[in-house]
């Protein structure tokens, strides 16, 4: 069935905190004991996993909002280090213990047993084709205990609609860096100011925001202009239609009990993460 449109972004809300305890201290320290320089190892040893040893342009086609030679600092490298199976055991393992560890007692409350259950439906149950990513979490088993599979189905859920959202910036004509811009924009920031970006260099930024200039999307300033927050707005809202099969699965009484229950848990990795 279809369901409303502000339900589908409120479940993205709830599930991009449980989904990104993978990127926290936890499954980090877990990754450098097998070696890796750095966070940013790690994050392309666990994420790039499930693509097998796919090519650094293949991750950098797949991710999508990386500037160009990032992936490339890091894979194949990772792979000397560690194989694509072991980073997604040390992967889910990691992450199931950081969630554990930031909602306490809720890691064993019938609440997130229910919104395992419900949200592995979900994730499980949308068509592939398409969504790479998505696609190969799929493939992968998924886990028994409620804890881990609460965070390997809001994974899926999560990538579901990144794969989507990429598949929306393409059909506006926005590349990663550029995507990133936009993002910081939204947030009141300048380009800049940004954590994704603003470790590049300042002649390759200020060739991204001067491309995003020359098409009317960004003024004089660095800032919004009217033609860009609209052209953001179309591609958000393209975003969440892209994302609602996986929930055709659920009726609309436990599509409320899913947002329900993920709401305790959300708020408490929130709180944990500061």
């Amino acid at each position: 069935m279809t369901h409303p449109q502000t339900k589908v972004h409120r479940i993205f809300e709830l599930i991009e905190p449980i989904a990104t305890v993978t990127f926290s201290e936890v499954p980090n320290e877990a990754f450098l004991a097998l070696g890796m320089r750095d966070y940013w190892d790690g994050y392309f040893a666990g994420r790039a996993a499930p693509l097998g040893l796919a090519p650094a342009e293949v991750v950098h086609a797949v991710f999508y909002n990386f500037a160009d030679g990032e992936v490339a600092r890091h894979i194949p490298w990772v792979w000397g280090k560690t194989t694509p199976q072991e980073a997604i055991v040390v992967r889910e393992r990691g992450s199931a213990a950081a969630l554990r560890q930031m909602i306490g007692e809720l890691a064993d409350s019938p609440g997130l047993a229910r919104a395992a259950d419900l949200a592995t439906r979900a994730a499980v149950s949308a068509p592939t084709e398409g969504r790479v990513l998505y696609a190969g979490l799929r493939a992968l088993d998924v886990p028994r205990e409620p804890v881990p599979r609460l965070w390997h189905a809001t994974t899926l859920l999560r990538e579901h609609r990144g794969d989507g959202h990429n598949a929306a910036l393409v059909a506006h004509g926005i590349g990663g860096t550029e995507a990133h811009v936009l993002l910081a924009l939204s947030l009141g920031m300048r380009a800049e100011e940004f954590g994704r970006l603003h470790h590049l260099p300042k002649a390759q930024l200020a060739a991204v925001v001067d491309g995003l200039r020359g098409r009317g999307l960004v003024d004089a300033d660095g800032g919004f202009t009217e033609a860009g927050r609209r052209t953001k707005e179309r591609i958000e809202a393209l975003t969440d239609e892209l994302a609602t099969p996986p929930y055709d699965v659920l009726g609309a009484d436990e599509l409320d009990e899913l947002i329900a229950e993920l709401e305790p848990i959300a708020a408490a990795v929130q709180a944990a993460d500061g």
